[in-house]
C-alpha cells in the first residue's frame, strides 16, 4: 500500500507544489485544515506522516504537533515542518511540542523525500517479488520498477527521485555511455533548467550510494564524453 502523508494547510498551492513532490517520490498524500480533521484521518486510514506548513503569521502548528503526539499516543509517527522565511522563531515551540523534524523553505525535494523514506515503509525490508511488475538488473544491483525500491549486493538502497531515474535509465541501456546532455533530457522535467555540474552531483552521490555496498565498480565516467554504467565482466 502506498504511504499516505497528510498535509497540514489552508494554503492550495502550498499543498499543490507538495503533494506533486510526493507522488514523485512514491508517496500518496491529502489536504487537511486542522487538528480535527488530521486526528480522525491518521486514526482511520492510518497516515504514516503529517507535513505542517507553518507560515509566519501563525501559532497553530506547535499546538497541532503536540496534540497530535499526545492523544494518538504513536510515538513513531512523524511530524515535520515546512517553516516558511522569516518564520524561524517558531521552532523552539515546535521542538517543545514534540516535532520530530523541521525545514525552513525553500528545501531541496529530495531532502524531505529522503526523510520520509527513512520514517514510513518504503524504507523498511520486504521481500523482493519478481513474478508481479519489471524488474530490471545489471550484476549486484537490482530495481523494481513498480515499488520503486532498490537492492545493491542483497542490500536495500534508499535513492531520491533524481538517482532512482538516473539509475533506471542506465539499467535500461548497460554499456551505453551518455553525455549529460543526453542524461538531463531523459531525466529531469522539461521545465527545469540543469547544468553540467548538476548532472555531475547527482551522478556522484548515485555512485558513493551504490559503491558503499559494492566492491565493484557501477557507474564508470568516460573523460569528455560522459557516464556509463559498467556491464558485468568488463
Amino acid at each position: 500500500m502506498i504511504p499516505l502523508v497528510l498535509i497540514c494547510s489552508q494554503d492550495a498551492e502550498f499543498y499543490l507544489i507538495y503533494s506533486h513532490i510526493l507522488k514523485m517520490g512514491g508517496f500518496a498524500s491529502k489536504l487537511v485544515d486542522g487538528l480535527e480533521e488530521a486526528l480522525a484521518i491518521v486514526g482511520e486510514r492510518g497516515a504514516q506522516a503529517v507535513v505542517l506548513d507553518c507560515q509566519p503569521t501563525s501559532a497553530a502548528e506547535p499546538t497541532i504537533c503536540g496534540r497530535l503526539k499526545q492523544e494518538l499516543q504513536i510515538g513513531d509517527l512523524p511530524v515535520i515542518a515546512l517553516i516558511a522565511p522569516g518564520a524561524g522563531g517558531q521552532q523552539l515551540d515546535l521542538l517543545k511540542a514534540g516535532i520530530d523534524e523541521s525545514f525552513v523553505r525553500p528545501i531541496a525535494p529530495a531532502k524531505l523525500l529522503d526523510y520520509l523514506r527513512a520514517k514510513t515503509v518504503l524504507a523498511r525490508p520486504e521481500p523482493y517479488k519478481i513474478e508481479n511488475g519489471r524488474s530490471l538488473c545489471c550484476g549486484d544491483v537490482e530495481m523494481r520498477i513498480d515499488t520503486h525500491r532498490v537492492r545493491c549486493n542483497a542490500e536495500e538502497m534508499h535513492l531520491g527521485p533524481i538517482e532512482f531515474n538516473l539509475l533506471r535509465h542506465l539499467l535500461e541501456n548497460p554499456g551505453r555511455v551518455f553525455s549529460r546532455g543526453e542524461l538531463i533530457d531523459a531525466v529531469w522535467p522539461d521545465n527545469i533548467h540543469v547544468g553540467d555540474r548538476t548532472v555531475d552531483v547527482h551522478v556522484s552521490r548515485l555512485r558513493r550510494t551504490l559503491e558503499s555496498s559494492s566492491s565493484r565498480r557501477i557507474i564508470r565516467t568516460v573523460r569528455s564524453a560522459g557516464y556509463s554504467l559498467e556491464e558485468v565482466g568488463d
